[in-house]
């Protein structure tokens, strides 16, 4: 496995890269805008290919690279259902697993730090981005911040694992770069408390100021999404409830982004073809099944995802091929929910 630390002095982050192998798929956990050159170099040096980039939760002590290096390498975006942000490619939850080719994490929702913390599990470590630090947690007095949520995280659910499993945080202000769950068992100072009353009191004295750049992070933060005007406004976009009489026509072959357990999850919209996103290029290259498909019918390509970004991004990758006629529902399965579009699982 390949595996790098990579560290924001500014912030105090550290972003994780992991892939299975060189010239394999990859993903970034808790990217720094300010260091997506770095990233990109690293990721050209090891060739590998970035197919998605992932925020434990929304931070406040710096701005989130997702956007840069989505619209760098059309990656999938990814964070947890309870989220806020405008729009990612990807929400995961509680159980869902994060994947690529050859690894794989579990999702555990571990809220208290904010109400979006989630935590990416793999066999011998734990990414758990503020909710427990090295020798410290998150603080619980922003974002609704939960000091009762946090302990039940911490105490329920992270300190349940393995003791020997790696734990590699979000941050950190001293200069340690990795711990372990027994570690912190026994040496976190903020974990020698006999009930979550005591967490709470012990989190409410901290008094902490605020991040220096808490102001300009969260709203910047919360504005991730790819901008679909600029599709809709090449005419490649339907609405929803266009898409809705489109429906069983011959003439269109719609064409689902989205991965398996995304499908299974939320249902999917009846006659699709399933094209997972990151198969896309070569789908559309000379041979693949959606420009032979382009090539050999009349058929108009309707691309969906969960939200449209990704459906955005694989139209415009379809026209540069030359498939004139693809397009995209607007808004994704979010937007045909809303539609009161059916679904079949």
């Amino acid at each position: 496995m390949i595996f790098r630390q990579l560290f924001d002095s500014v912030s105090g982050t550290y972003t994780y890269l992991l892939a299975s192998r060189r010239g394999g798929e990859a993903l970034i956990i808790d990217p720094v805008i300010e260091k997506v050159e770095r990233y990109l170099q690293l990721v050209h040096e090891l060739d590998l290919k970035l197919v998605k980039a992932v925020d434990t939760h929304l931070h406040a002590d710096h701005i989130t690279g997702l956007g840069a290096l989505r619209d760098r390498t059309h990656c999938i975006t990814v964070m947890g259902e309870k989220s806020n942000v405008d729009v990612v490619s990807m929400r995961l939850a509680e159980g869902d697993r994060l994947s690529i080719e050859g690894l794989s994490l579990d999702v555990l929702y571990t809220p208290g730090h904010t109400d979006d913390s989630y935590s990416f599990r793999m066999s011998d470590r734990v990414f758990t981005g503020d909710t427990l630090l090295i020798r410290g947690t998150g603080r619980t007095d922003f974002q609704n911040g939960d000091a009762r949520a946090q302990y039940d995280s911490i105490f329920n659910k992270l300190l349940k694992l393995p003791d020997e499993t790696l734990v590699f945080p979000a941050h950190d202000y001293k200069g340690e770069t990795v711990s372990t769950i027994g570690e912190e068992k026994a040496f976190n100072p903020r974990l020698q408390v006999k009930s979550a009353d005591e967490y709470a009191a012990l989190m409410a004295n901290l008094h902490l100021p605020n991040p220096k750049l808490m102001d300009v992070a969260v709203p910047a933060n919360m504005k991730v999404g790819l901008a679909q005007e600029a599709i809709a406004r090449r005419g490649w976009a339907v609405s929803p409830t266009q898409a809705l009489g489109l429906i069983g026509k011959p003439d269109v072959a719609l064409i689902d982004l989205r991965e398996r357990t995304e499908r299974e999850r939320h249902g999917t919209i009846p006659g699709s073809l399933h094209v997972p996103y990151p198969s896309l290029q070569e789908s559309i290259g000379a041979g693949g099944m959606l420009h032979e498909l382009a090539r050999s019918t009349t058929k108009r390509l309707l691309f969906y995802c969960a939200f449209g970004e990704r459906s955005a991004m694989a139209v415009q990758a379809a026209q540069d091929a030359g498939i004139s006629t693809a397009c995209h529902i607007q808004g994704g399965i979010a937007a045909w929910n809303k539609a009161h579009g059916p679904l079949v699982r």
